[in-house]
């Protein structure tokens, strides 16, 4: 049994049973039968039998089934959004807004598969017109996914949506922190789709997810840090499985001399303080031009100072989730201030496991690790610079590129496009996460790949391309059977068609 001593939230095996439990309280969510190498092999073959049914039933048939289960989380929202908040110690509030950007996804990838991955004629070249040319979009056949603690539901279902709907069957491995929503999202699709795992769980820790790398799957799909994904990557690239890899992010906002302040605060406070800034598009870093630097950080301080924090049903935002990410944000409050950086708001009494309430930290050297380092708390640094294209430049030299939010009246557009980052918001902050529409992922050590959006449903397909000889070749050029005259005559052609500089 798990003793009295167990740290709350902390994963542990327990007779080969994987245990959940609140991080806040301790109260035990669930037990989860732990994977071994064998269970997660098998559990692959499964899916892989399923694939050949799942695949056949065409965009029409995998939209119909998917809109049911899109039905079925709806329909059952309190029940998620209230394990969300035992399991994770999310408030409600903030439970709810991720399961909605949850169920859109699935909502969009079931609708438009086919218009995005559904076969289609494209034009031939000139040099070869006698073949007519055509483009399909295949499932991979088992898609593996790895999903993230701290947005357990909206995360994975970026994956396991898009790679369903483009015809694969998924094996999930929910965060061993959060086993229990990962086994209810499985069931409300099992109870849609009775015939077949399609969509099964493996539960675990880290060997259950290395198992799943190993396991021959035909892509995987990873959200978690940097350092993780590199040993997943490495993993994969034994078997050269593909890989999808959306890891850490040290997102910046810039606010312009020219910004609603007003707005700005509220996004800057939201964007790093939600889900108690444990979000790899939170915003970690706010560069702020000279000319409203100080309103602003007053109103900053002003507006986080409010923010509420507990278990309580009022409460803004939880416990960290991760008992060993306190440590991390103790270190960078404590390198902060001992580089010479000030706590505009709390610092290191603001510390107060399982919590972490609201700090700001000013005049912060851009090497301190508060700055370099992904904190993962509800934290901001905020720096002075005399204008936002140095805000540019200083946001651009982070490692991680992964999202990131602008705030100007004049230049919003403008300065996004010059982030280095996967997406950014124009005065807002992490709107593009729930935007079923645009694609999401980043750069750098924040991954590559993309899941959502039409691009998230290629992620999952692989490209077949088809030609098909429609006439006779007026110049042979695929045949040993061409003479020398047609040689010149197709070598007349490239120079007629090409050999002009426009």
């Amino acid at each position: 049994m798990v003793t009295a001593t167990h740290t709350p939230g902390v994963p542990v095996i327990d007779d080969g049973r994987l245990v959940s439990t609140n991080p806040a309280t301790g109260e035990e969510i669930g037990r989860f039968p732990a994977a071994t190498p064998a269970d997660v092999a098998a559990a692959v073959r499964r899916a892989r039998q399923a694939a050949a049914w799942w695949s056949a039933l065409g965009f029409a048939g995998r939209r119909e089934r998917l809109l049911r289960w899109r039905a079925a989380l709806a329909n059952r929202l309190d029940e998620l959004t209230d394990l969300i908040h035992r399991e994770g110690g999310k408030p409600v509030a903030e439970a709810v807004v991720e399961s909605a950007g949850a169920i859109d996804h699935i909502a969009w990838a079931a609708k438009h598969a086919r218009s995005v991955l559904g076969p289609r004629r494209v034009r031939s070249s000139l040099m070869q017109l006698e073949y007519s040319s055509r483009l399909e979009y295949l499932p991979f056949g088992v898609v593996g996914v790895i999903g993230p603690w701290n947005y357990p539901v909206l995360t994975p279902v970026g994956s396991i949506g898009y790679a369903l709907a483009a015809g694969n069957t998924v094996v999930f491995k929910p965060s061993e922190y959060t086993p229990a929503i990962g086994q209810w999202i499985v069931e409300r699709f099992a109870e849609v789709v009775p015939e077949h795992p399609v969509l099964s769980a493996v539960y675990g820790i880290g060997e259950t997810g290395a198992a799943l790398c190993r396991s021959g799957v035909d892509k995987l799909a990873f959200t978690g840090s940097t350092a993780t994904g590199k040993k997943v990557m490495a993993a994969c690239a034994e078997t050269l499985t593909p890989v999808l890899a959306e890891c850490g992010g040290k997102d910046a906002m810039i606010v312009d001399a020219d910004a609603d302040l007003d707005g700005a605060v509220a996004a800057a406070v939201w964007g790093g303080m939600t889900n108690a800034g444990q979000t790899c598009v939170g915003i970690e870093r706010v560069y702020v031009a000279d000319r409203v630097y100080d309103a602003f950080l007053q109103r900053l301080v002003e507006r986080a100072a409010r923010l509420r924090v507990g278990m309580e049903d009022d409460a803004d935002f939880g416990p960290i989730t991760m008992p060993g990410q306190i440590d991390t944000i103790r270190r960078h409050i404590a390198d902060a201030l001992d580089r010479g950086g000030k706590a505009a708001l709390g610092g290191l009494d603001a510390v107060q496991p399982p919590y972490v309430r609201p700090t700001i930290l000013v005049d912060v050297p851009e090497d301190a690790a508060a700055v370099v380092e992904e904190t993962f708390g509800p934290t901001l640094t905020v720096t002075r610079v005399p204008d936002a294209d140095e805000a540019v430049r200083l946001a651009n030299a982070s490692r991680y590129g992964l999202g990131g939010a602008v705030f100007s009246r004049t230049r919003g557009v403008a300065l996004a496009r010059q982030l280095r980052s996967g997406m950014t918001s124009v005065n807002s902050a992490i709107s593009f996460a729930g935007m079923p529409t645009l694609p999401f992922g980043g750069v750098g050590d924040s991954g590559f790949g993309r899941i959502h959006g039409a691009d998230g449903l290629r992620e999952f397909a692989r490209p077949k391309a088809i030609t098909k000889r429609r006439m006779r070749s007026l110049l042979p050029a695929l045949s040993f059977d061409r003479t020398p005259k047609q040689v010149a005559q197709i070598a007349k052609a490239v120079k007629l068609l090409h050999g002009r500089p426009r």
